[in-house]
């Protein structure tokens, strides 16, 4: 193998499947690997450090801890990776991160930066700052929702601690909460419910499904995370929605979940649909498919399902 250190970071990205951020933490706090750099500091990366890389992130995807396995020879990494992999479940992929444009990128990384140092303040600020530069649907879009795939990943990978997730969810939500207001849809709008079903405790993603609701005029009732079914119909009856949104991030093997869904289904009203997105949703595919459920791809395909569920149905003619 090629020893000589000659790719760029967006190659790595693209042939490891970890993010940047999740590659410079993995160097520099555990020494995963040590690319050289150029007279310009741009780092480089061997096709030794690449396969190095390959087999840790494949090693984390298993439930191995990165602070554990790092310091394994590559001969053992491969056998762990064996193990792992013939004793797993089947694999559900998780939603891919949505791209970042050019100029949100420096929040983004700043914004981990913060967490990273359990720096509230900052963090606060950058997220502050980028409501000034850009439109709230740009902020939600391309600075937090990028943002919280960076943090899972970081948490899954076992960087992040549970302070650090409490920490970003404090700040975010008042994010969120302040772009939400601005927002101000009308009376007659149409109503989301949003929540997360019993057992899931991530909110994140629930609140920008509210969030995203909201500024495409909806009246988004966030009821917080981890209600079982009984709770999410009994705000269903008195609010009338046109639909309940549901996320699901972890964990994606829940076997109490797929009860809780079928029993949601089966005391909402029909004509009120379920949406369901997260990272973990795909885990759950064949219920979801059993209840009819919506499962909508990324915010963009959110948006248009919003867009078709708030269509007046047509009125059947009356045979004369």
């Amino acid at each position: 193998m090629n020893e000589a250190p000659k790719y760029p970071m967006r190659l790595v990205v693209r042939r490891t499947g970890l993010s940047p951020h999740v590659i410079r933490v993995w160097e520099k706090r555990y020494g995963a690997v040590s690319p050289q750099r150029t007279t310009t500091n741009r780092r480089l990366y061997s096709d030794a450090d690449i396969e190095r890389l390959r087999m840790l992130h494949r090693a984390t995807l298993a439930g191995q801890s990165i602070g554990q396995i790092v310091g394994l020879a590559p001969e053992q990494l491969r056998a762990l990776i064996a193990l792992d992999e013939a004793h797993a479940a089947p694999v559900t992929a998780a939603s891919e991160a949505p791209p970042i444009r050019t100029q949100a990128v420096p929040y983004v990384d700043a914004a981990l930066a913060a967490v990273e140092r359990l720096d509230a303040a900052a963090f606060e600020t950058m997220l502050a700052r980028a409501a000034v530069i850009f439109s709230p649907q740009t902020v939600v879009e391309e600075v937090i929702v990028p943002l919280l795939y960076e943090l899972g990943d970081l948490w899954h990978e076992g960087v992040l601690r549970v302070t650090h997730e409490h920490l970003a969810s404090a700040v975010i939500r008042t994010t969120l909460g302040q772009l939400s207001r601005g927002f101000a849809p009308s009376a007659t709008a149409p109503r989301l419910v949003v929540t997360t079903p019993a057992g899931q405790l991530h909110e994140l993603g629930a609140l920008i499904i509210a969030t995203v609701a909201a500024s495409d005029g909806w009246q988004a009732v966030y009821l917080g995370p981890s209600l079982p079914a009984e709770e999410i119909a009994a705000a269903v009856h008195p609010s009338e929605p046109k639909a309940v949104a549901l996320s699901i991030v972890y964990p994606a093997d829940d076997p109490h979940l797929y009860d809780e869904l079928k029993r949601l289904r089966r005391i909402l009203p029909k004509t009120v649909a379920i949406l369901v997105g997260g990272r973990a949703a795909k885990a759950y595919d064949d219920v979801l498919a059993s209840i009819g459920a919506v499962k909508p791809a990324g915010i963009a395909e959110f948006r248009t399902t919003l867009a078709t569920l708030r269509q007046p149905h047509p009125r059947r003619r009356s045979r004369r």
